[in-house]
């Protein structure tokens, strides 16, 4: 839904939710992809009522953040241990600093780029959301964040070690009347 950017101001300043600025999916299977998630935990989770889930909607975390398309907002979240309510889009302000719990990104050609890049940067540095997926429904394509930081992890924890090791070897080079810098 596209909004006047007047609207838009109008909502911030009187503190109430905005209308959510996401553009259309990118082709019908996003749109089935997007129909099943939502449908399918919305059926498993019917008797709950302590949770939000997002479709292709907005979400609005600084009150700065003015322009109204500045941010493209998750294809799918989820936010646990909140009122199940219709909204327009998520507010963070006005769902007590709430922060997604769950995100997907769908990926397409126009936004892959970005979702794998600075959506990905922002979702780990700003949301802190513990879960962040995304899914190509063309190719295939799928990540959890979480294994990528694992894996970034142990990449450091090796370098860490071979770097120790150098370390140790340097050392014992030293002890030794040898200049490993010099030899």
């Amino acid at each position: 839904m596209s909004q006047t950017a007047e609207n838009f101001y109008l909502a911030f300043a009187q503190g109430r939710e905005p209308d959510s600025d996401e553009p259309e999916m990118e082709s019908s299977l996003h749109y089935d992809q997007l129909a099943l998630l939502v449908s399918t935990l919305e059926w498993h989770w019917r008797d709950r009522d302590d949770f939000f889930i997002g479709a292709n909607r907005s979400v609005y975390f600084r009150r700065d953040q003015c322009k109204p398309r500045e941010l493209r907002g998750p294809d799918f979240f989820l936010v646990r241990g909140v009122e199940r309510r219709p909204r327009r889009s998520w507010t963070v302000w006005l769902e007590d600093g709430r922060y997604p719990d769950l995100i997907i990104e769908l990926l397409s050609d126009e936004t892959a780029r970005s979702d794998r890049t600075a959506k990905k940067a922002l979702y780990e540095g700003v949301f802190r959301t513990p879960e962040y997926f995304w899914f190509s429904p063309q190719t295939k394509e799928r990540l959890r964040a979480e294994q990528e930081r694992d894996h970034a992890a142990a990449e450091r924890l090796r370098a860490d070690a071979q770097s120790n090791r150098a370390d140790r070897l340097a050392a014992r080079l030293r002890a030794l009347g040898v200049d490993p810098e010099g030899a």
